[in-house]
């Protein structure tokens, strides 16, 4: 192979590889249908369930849109528990990326764990959370 060939083989490799990925990574990104009230959101438990070709799984997380703030919530089940956070970076305000188990800032950088810790600035403060209840066919998010 020339080597002139080869670079624009090599380039179109590098290119395409990591537009795969990110296409992937969209892939996951659920916004469930969610009843919102003047003080809480409520979200059936069946949202979680992802049901393609046959196959049951489960989602890790799902993005709801809301009247109240400007941003999205993002509702990570861990274990028995849900935990709810603005996807607002709390650095500059940008919306955040969620993939991976973290948030992630498109704006500057910082990263936050799914709990809305801070584990890379230039953030300092945590994500805003919402305490969250459960019964046996819903998830209630809290705005108290």
């Amino acid at each position: 192979m020339k080597r002139k060939k080869f670079i624009q083989t090599l380039s179109s490799v590098a290119i395409t590889i990591p537009s795969l990925g990110f296409l992937h990574s969209c892939s996951g990104i659920y916004y469930a249908t969610a009843k919102e009230e003047v003080d809480k959101i409520t979200i059936a438990k069946h949202e979680f369930i992802l049901e393609k070709n046959n196959k049951v799984s489960k989602r890790e997380f799902v993005l709801i849109q809301n009247n109240k703030y400007r941003f999205p919530i993002c509702l990570y089940k861990v274990g028995e528990d849900y935990i709810a956070s603005l996807l607002k970076c709390t650095h500059r305000g940008c919306e955040l990326n969620v993939g991976g188990g973290i948030y992630s800032c498109p704006c500057h950088g910082s990263q936050f764990s799914n709990e809305g810790t801070v584990l890379q600035g230039p953030a300092e403060q945590k994500l805003k959370t919402f305490p969250t209840k459960t019964d046996d066919e819903n998830i209630y998010i809290l705005f108290s």
